[in-house]
């Protein structure tokens, strides 16, 4: 089977699966994270190895803290189901713009000693394309406005999130962080730019800034 058609229908499970565990809360949405993190600490400690100690306390953290942050913005937080559904949105259309933009324009490349297939253009597609879905969101559902221009930031900040786990891939000498999601690799390369986003909402919560 074609490689982008393996890559899509396990995307779109994926989504599916998030979404209806995010919907439901409580126990099921805490285990599904709690089994990502897990996976995703497996796999960072598996590319870090050998690395020191201090790359094995990183990692506990950059698992530990985005999973908190999704499991209180759901349940202890105003509007937490609409808010964590924002938070996906605006990372799958980060990826899904910035991998149209790329495609259908390349140029200049984004940070080519890192990741050689990322351009400028797709950075920008995928600003553009979260800015608009965080619109539609937003208005639809009625969440707080500053998520307007908050979603281009952090549709870049989960660019550059990539780009760290890209980096780490590098360093390792993999491809991939791990094989269990067919065409995406491992659960850190799907979830790099959540990670990223999750946490950076929790700190604008946290800061009052969502009101």
């Amino acid at each position: 089977m074609n490689n982008l058609v393996v890559r899509s229908v396990s995307g779109i499970v994926m989504a599916g699966v998030a979404l209806g565990a995010a919907f439901l809360g409580g126990y099921t949405f805490a285990v599904l994270a709690a089994l990502a993190a897990g996976v995703m600490f497996t796999e960072w400690r598996r590319m870090t190895d050998g690395w020191g100690a201090g790359w094995t306390v990183g990692g506990f953290f950059y698992c530990l803290v985005p999973t908190l942050a999704l499991l209180w913005i759901r349940d202890r937080t105003p509007q937490g189901l609409e808010l964590l559904y924002w938070i996906f949105i605006v990372t799958w259309t980060t990826d899904i713009g910035a991998y149209v933009a790329g495609r259908a324009i390349g140029g200049p490349k984004l940070a080519p000693t890192i990741s050689p297939n990322k351009t400028i253009a797709g950075l920008a597609g995928g600003m553009v394309s979260a800015g608009l879905a965080s619109w539609a969101w937003v208005q639809y559902v009625m969440l707080p406005l500053p998520l307007l221009w908050l979603a281009p930031l952090f549709a870049a900040a989960a660019q550059g999130g990539d780009l760290f786990e890209s980096g780490l891939k590098r360093r390792a000498g993999v491809k991939d962080s791990g094989t269990i999601l067919p065409g995406h690799g491992g659960v850190l390369d799907r979830l790099d730019g959540l990670v990223v986003v999750a946490s950076m909402t929790a700190l604008c919560q946290l800061a009052g800034l969502l009101q």
